[in-house]
């Protein structure tokens, strides 16, 4: 390989050159369809990106501006070396369970005027891009304090955005927000302002016209720095990096990161395709971090019951909880979910009851945790539990000693560096005692589910308790369906909390809201949405009053996948999926268009496989049959408004 290494160094050191003022050093992906620029000019340094000789980003900024330390102006290149990176890894809670990450890298070391030091990290592979900052400690001072990362995204005037804003600080029910439950804006106009005018969450996609698209998003956040969002937009197309606001969680910790140095910030990531199929396929999240502890035991995952979505408050007692346990029971489902209130309305003695109750029915019980006690107002318990490390770890060896397998902890409120600590911390001692997490009101996870080996998944998305608490939600749940496979759950495991096959959200199944899909879209969500443990939202009454054969789909559907292939769809309108468990394939299609929507799909991994199809008549009534694949290896499908196909290959 040291040849290989050799002839690239000199590709991208021929491409080093100077004019006047300006150097330039370009590097490219192994296919060599993808293409970054680095430009020094006038002592600034920008990138610019290119796919197939197309432009999808202009020259955009890159530096930091630190205390004490410019490092975004009068930069001098003093180094650069070029290698390859060829890593294989296995991650059984990610939407492909075996990658191999092959890129190009480009390491680059400028200089100020005062001898201070930053190398800005290029990684290049096919369809993405990563890049940071290594920030070595010259002279005394062992920390940093960044103040701004200049790291920018130009994008041409032709582009379209798919955003969510960033919600402000201390908003929201009980001051809980942000907690990335914005609604999107689809083909929205570049440099539009936000709802709430402090930017949008990650990730962030954009259209650029004909030339493709643009994922953005961030990865490898941890306790050492802080999550970031993007800026609003310019009239000329520039959406820069921006730091949390002061604001959040009650004002506590300050918005912008310290660093130990030497020390890097988190890698930004792009992910760009002249059609959407990188974009939903991309594991660049992941495939750039590193697991930050062994697992102390070997975790499971698998599909909950969940009293609280649609039976809410008032089922969190004994008796209701042991009804959920038993139908995790009927189901063949390894987990129940107890959420808020079971400290006071149960209690610990009642709990461990109900633990045992559900060991001998062989299923796995987890509870539900405020994380707080201070930066919001939510009076749900058990608080002042898991913001605290001596409470914590008491309350987890509780957990331990009983027999239960997660936790649930909610209502997180901000980005901070002090946040994104508590989280790893929750994280770490959870691991010490066997628990499994799942984040709710909460950050976007930032390539967690390889760098924490107990790290399930996270809500951040307007999710499905809102379709109990208004019929907006209803009335958009497929357009907000169609839109997630693309971007929110395209980075990140998504803890959503799909399937409810009760047409009208309540208790009786009588009142409240009313579902505006159908019984076959509820179940394909099991497989559009990706998390490894799916808290499900089906009821005991769902067992007689649901179409029989999409009760037999929910009791086999898997809840991890080794692959996953896009196959047609654009965000906001539809969306077909294929996803592979060991040899079965699921393909699931959903529309989220006024219209019946009738497609033509290629599926060739469905040779010589016995296929069961599901669907929706024009009635919008479920149907099921088996059929043969066709000689042609297409299927002709016919989903109706908020209806959806599924068809199982085995």
């Amino acid at each position: 390989m040291n040849w290989i290494k050799q002839l690239l160094f000199s590709l991208v050191t021929c491409c080093l050159f100077s004019l006047a003022n300006a150097q330039q050093a370009t590097i490219s992906s192994p296919d060599e369809h993808l293409r970054v620029n680095l430009h020094l000019d006038k002592g600034k340094l920008s990138y610019d990106v290119w796919l197939d000789g197309k432009q999808l980003l202009e020259k955009s900024p890159l530096g930091i501006l630190a205390t004490h330390a410019d490092l975004s102006s009068d930069l001098t290149w003093i180094d650069q070396k070029a290698t390859t990176i060829n890593e294989r890894y296995a991650e059984p809670k990610i939407k492909i369970s075996q990658v191999n990450y092959v890129a190009n890298q480009l390491i680059s070391t400028f200089q100020n005027r005062e001898k201070q030091q930053l190398t800005v990290i290029f990684n290049v592979s096919n369809n993405n891009i990563a890049f940071r900052y290594h920030i070595p400690q010259v002279g005394e001072p062992a920390n940093l304090i960044i103040q701004k990362e200049l790291s920018g995204y130009k994008f041409p005037a032709i582009s379209s955005t798919f955003l969510t804003p960033q919600a402000s600080p201390m908003i929201g029910w009980m001051k809980t927000k942000p907690s990335y439950e914005e609604e999107y804006i689809p083909d929205g106009l570049l440099g539009a302002p936000s709802k709430y005018g402090v930017g949008f969450t990650f990730p962030a996609l954009f259209h650029v016209g004909d030339r493709g698209w643009v994922l953005l998003s961030e990865t490898g956040v941890d306790g050492s720095y802080c999550g970031s969002k993007l800026s609003e937009g310019s009239k000329d197309g520039l959406y820069s990096l921006a730091f949390p606001e002061a604001g959040e969680n009650n004002g506590i910790g300050r918005a912008n990161p310290t660093i130990a140095l030497p020390g890097y910030t988190p890698w930004r990531t792009i992910t760009v395709g002249s059609d959407l199929k990188p974009i939903v396929e991309t594991t660049i999240a992941f495939d750039l971090v590193q697991p930050q502890y062994e697992a102390s035991t070997k975790y499971s995952f698998g599909r909950a019951t969940w009293s609280w979505l649609e039976w809410q408050d008032g089922s969190i007692n004994i008796d209701d909880q042991k009804k959920f346990v038993d139908l995790s029971a009927a189901m063949g489902y390894e987990f129940t979910l107890v959420d808020n209130w079971w400290d006071t309305k149960i209690s610990h003695a009642q709990i461990e009851q109900l633990a045992a109750y559900a060991r001998s029915k062989k299923v796995g019980l987890c509870l539900w945790y405020n994380s707080n006690g201070f930066w919001n107002d939510a009076p749900q318990g058990p608080k002042n539990k898991m913001n605290n490390a001596i409470s914590r770890k008491k309350e987890m060896a509780w957990m331990q000693k009983i027999g239960i397998k997660g936790i649930k902890v909610d209502f997180f409120g901000g980005d901070k560096q002090e946040t994104m600590k508590l989280y790893e911390e929750i994280l770490s001692d959870a691991n010490d005692h066997g628990l499994v997490v799942i984040f709710h009101g909460c950050t976007l996870p930032r390539g967690w589910e390889r760098m924490y080996p107990n790290f399930v998944g996270s809500e951040a998305v307007l999710a499905s308790e809102n379709l109990i608490f208004t019929q907006h939600a209803n009335d958009t749940e497929a357009f907000n369906a169609s839109l997630h496979p693309f971007i929110r759950n395209t980075v990140a495991s998504m803890d959503f909390g799909p399937v409810l096959l009760n047409k009208r959200h309540n208790r009786e199944n009588n009142g409240g809201t009313t579902r505006m899909t159908t019984e076959t879209f509820q179940a394909a969500t099991s497989v559009l949405f990706q998390t490894p443990v799916q808290n499900f939202g089906i009821t005991p009454n769902n067992l007689t009053d649901a179409p029989a054969h999409l009760i037999e789909f929910m009791k086999e559907v898997p809840t991890t996948w080794d692959e996953t292939v896009f196959l047609d769809g654009y965000p906001g309108k539809y969306v077909v999926l294929a996803r592979r468990h060991q040899d079965t394939w699921y393909v699931v299609g959903i529309n989220a268009e006024k219209q019946e929507k009738a497609l033509r799909i290629a599926l060739p991994m469905l040779k010589n496989k016995t296929l069961k199809v599901y669907g929706d008549d024009k009635a919008r009534v479920a149907q099921f049959s088996n059929i043969s694949l066709p000689k042609d290896k297409h299927i002709e499908l016919r989903i109706p408004s908020g209806g959806a196909s599924i068809i199982i290959g085995q």
